[in-house]
């Protein structure tokens, strides 16, 4: 397989969704098929003042260290606080992150890898903003001009009860409530390809068969693009 120009491809989910489950069986099907496949994470790679931003969650609000796994729950107290002031402070970061998102998905589009996949993007932080509200809708559309969109958005769909059992990091209550804003902000975006919660199997051939599929249609569209005319070339 060879595809002529690189595809951005991003996960968005609850905690405990599967993205790394998913994205690990798709980047092999993608290599195998003899693409050259970079992985970025979004709080690795992108987040700007990670440091900063884990410590004072630890400090302020008494946040729990680690990830959550069955048996070995975890009481994280980070994006589930959502006092006015934190809002506020949310769109100035989520902002910032928008900005080096740009940066680092621009210079990977450009490093010569055939598929670049991010897990989570910012659209899994603009779910935690209040959507409905008129200030975050112009805010989304501010960050929607920023950063690239990417050519497959994947949201992973999960029963949080199930989520929680294989994460448990949040409430159940509050994961209800993440997933309800995922979908909101979903019908706002308008680009994201949804994973309904199916088996693991089945989950995994909707994956596969979604990419298959966009790179079809982006191959497709790029031969039927007209030819760029040279300084000089004689018109039809």
């Amino acid at each position: 397989m060879s595809i002529r120009r690189p595809l951005l491809i991003s996960f968005s989910g609850l905690d405990g969704a599967g993205k790394s489950t998913q994205i690990e069986n798709l980047r092999e099907r993608l290599s195998i098929a003899g693409l050259k496949v970079q992985l970025l994470t979004f709080w690795d790679d992108v987040v700007v003042l990670t440091q900063y931003r884990e410590s004072f969650v630890h400090r302020v609000y008494g946040s729990e260290k680690g990830i959550g796994a069955p048996g070995k729950p975890v009481n994280r107290r980070d994006k589930n606080i959502r006092a006015w002031y934190l809002t506020i402070a949310r769109h100035a970061l989520y902002l910032l992150d928008a900005i080096n998102l740009r940066r680092v998905v621009g210079r990977a589009l450009r490093s010569g890898s055939d598929v670049v996949i991010v897990d989570r993007y910012i659209y899994d932080e603009l779910a935690n903003l209040p959507i409905d509200t008129p200030m975050t809708r112009m805010f989304l559309r501010t960050i929607q001009k920023i950063v690239p969109p990417p050519d497959l958005a994947y949201l992973l769909d999960a029963d949080p009860e199930a989520a929680h059992k294989r994460k448990p990091e949040y409430p159940v209550d509050f994961m209800h409530k993440c997933r309800a804003a995922y979908y909101r902000l979903a019908a706002s975006l308008g680009n994201m390809t949804i994973i309904p919660p199916l088996p693991l199997a089945e989950a995994k051939l909707a994956v596969v068969t979604a990419c298959d599929k966009t790179i079809l249609f982006k191959e497709l569209a790029i031969a039927l693009e007209p030819p760029k005319r040279g300084l000089g070339a004689p018109a039809a």
